[in-house]
């Protein structure tokens, strides 16, 4: 069986990837994270998923590899990380009461086939209290995630609509690279 790499650091996208079945490694792969240029947000997210996929494969060139990369938007505007915690009371301030995109691309790529897409859902909060604000952003879970919120974990509490793929907004559409791992010959 060929070898299956995530090349990601991402905790959320390892625990999704179990939910596969398969046997799999996880070795990032340090690369420019910048956007290209494109004309759309998708196209932008889904070239750099393909970006990091590409640079793990030139490594491990027997491998399947898979590369994804997440982006929170609102108003077109790219949520990233934030930088502390006054920076992500501000995106839940944005966040409060309002629809956001959630642009997550994936790229699944061997010697022999390179596949690529994007997965774009729509998540939206429920008007939030600065009470709250203030409390979830001292609970630290948003320090390390794109638009500082994780809908599997106490941010999920603010969302009243999901409207897309669930676990494409926590970081990988398991579905969808399920089905593409189906089609790869892995052996």
């Amino acid at each position: 069986m060929k070898k299956i790499i995530l090349a990601s650091k991402s905790p959320r996208r390892k625990e999704l990837l179990e939910k596969c079945g398969l046997p799999f490694a996880c070795m990032p792969m340090e690369t420019d994270e910048s956007l290209e240029q494109g004309d759309t947000l998708e196209e932008k997210i889904r070239l750099l998923s393909e970006r990091k996929a590409c640079a793990r494969l030139d490594v491990n060139p027997d491998a399947v590899v898979i590369g994804s990369d997440t982006i929170v938007t609102l108003d077109n505007e790219i949520l990233g990380k934030p930088a502390d915690r006054e920076d992500a009371k501000r995106m839940l301030r944005e966040l409060s009461g309002r629809t956001h995109r959630v642009i997550t691309g994936v790229c699944i790529v061997s010697a022999k086939r390179k596949y690529s897409d994007v997965s774009v859902s729509e998540v939206t909060f429920a008007k939030l209290s600065e009470e709250e604000i203030d409390a979830y952003a001292a609970s630290g879970e948003c320090d390390d995630k794109a638009g500082a919120y994780g809908i599997q974990g106490l941010g999920g509490r603010f969302i009243s609509h999901i409207s897309g793929d669930y676990y494409a907004i926590m970081g990988l559409p398991l579905n969808l690279v399920y089905e593409e791992l189906k089609n790869i010959d892995l052996y």
